[in-house]
């Protein structure tokens, strides 16, 4: 673990800043399905797990557009309620898709997530 050592009294002062969170923005994206229009969302850190959502939604039927610190999503096209198993395999919390699926067409089909 980094440790920051201080000494003297000088004044600190600076700015940081903080990428959002991944266990925050997954729940927050599945949920874009029952939405079923548009939806912009900011901070979205980009890592793979948000990167595989955003496949999963193009491949349900939804449009992802990135725009500097933007993410807006369109669900409203969304006509499909099978998650690839290739994409399913990518991140075990694509599990989370499960609930927008069953709210939007009251079935969802999917494999075992994450890798075996």
């Amino acid at each position: 673990m980094s440790e920051y050592i201080i000494k003297g009294g000088k004044k600190i002062e600076g700015e940081v800043e903080i990428s959002g969170s991944k266990n925050a923005a997954l729940p927050i994206i599945a949920a874009t399905i029952l939405n079923g229009g548009k939806s912009t969302l900011y901070n979205v850190p980009n890592i793979h797990d948000t990167k595989m959502m955003f496949e999963i939604l193009k491949k349900l039927g939804g449009n992802v557009t990135k725009k500097s610190n933007k993410i807006i999503i369109d669900t409203s096209k969304i006509d499909k309620y099978e998650i690839p198993e290739d994409l399913m395999r990518q991140m075990r919390s694509s599990v989370i898709l499960a609930g927008g699926l069953v709210g939007k067409h009251k079935k969802a089909v999917f494999s075992y997530p994450g890798r075996m």
